[in-house]
């Protein structure tokens, strides 16, 4: 069913950061926020993804309204449903690669049963060497890999990604914006994506161009 975003505005002190913004995110779309610093982006991808709430309007993913879950529900519903990907890898330094991506399993009692599948996305996304390495020892191109690892461990169905090639050179930014391009492709997840890129943008199939706190535009893209 997708994300349902319903007339929410975000103020913050006397401050309003997103205006009466409604949305429809369909299943399995690959969607980019973009637009200049301080236009909401970032905002609206926490608000959509459960990490804050809005001041008024209404958020539904999958027909759940986020704002009647408890606390319980809502962490239960986030482990399982969405992967987070930001622009700073976040990654314990006293684990290993593969420690760091089961954490997510771990929590959720299914660590013998990810393992496996772990071990799949590390040779997926050329990482298998990389294992039983702690974060220090790999690149930043690498350790932005194991994120998006850790971020697909529980299968969600849902990707948020907040400025994830930030940090890194250009060709390990095309080689993590191509990685959620196939994991969108093949995967069929949901992928919406804040950048300030345009070239990273153009790999969604749908951009949405926020100025000021509201939809200036939104177009497909080939």
């Amino acid at each position: 069913m997708g994300i349902k975003i319903e007339h929410i505005s975000k103020k913050f002190s006397n401050a309003t950061v997103l205006k009466n913004i409604s949305l429809q995110i369909e299943k399995g779309e690959f969607v980019s926020l973009t637009g200049k610093s301080g236009s909401g982006k970032s905002t609206l991808l926490y608000l959509m993804s459960s990490l804050d709430f809005p001041s008024e309007g209404s958020i539904t993913i999958d027909g759940f309204p986020l704002g009647s879950l408890s606390q319980r529900e809502l962490h239960v519903f986030r482990n399982r449903e969405m992967g987070f990907i930001f622009q700073f890898h976040y990654l314990l330094p006293e684990f290993t690669a593969l420690e760091n991506v089961l954490m997510p399993a771990r929590k959720a009692g299914v660590l013998q049963e990810k393992e496996k599948f772990a071990k799949e996305l590390f040779r997926r996304f050329d990482l298998e060497e990389k294992m039983n390495e702690l974060p220090g020892r790999l690149s930043g191109g690498q350790q932005q890999r194991v994120a998006i690892v850790r971020a697909m461990i529980m299968k969600p169905s849902y990707l948020f990604a907040d400025e994830p090639t930030g940090a890194l050179d250009s060709t390990n930014g095309k080689i993590v914006m191509d990685i959620f391009r196939r994991i969108n492709r093949e995967e069929k997840t949901t992928v919406v994506l804040v950048t300030h890129d345009n070239e990273f943008a153009s790999f969604a199939t749908r951009r949405i161009v926020l100025v000021d706190g509201e939809i200036q535009s939104e177009f497909l893209q080939s």
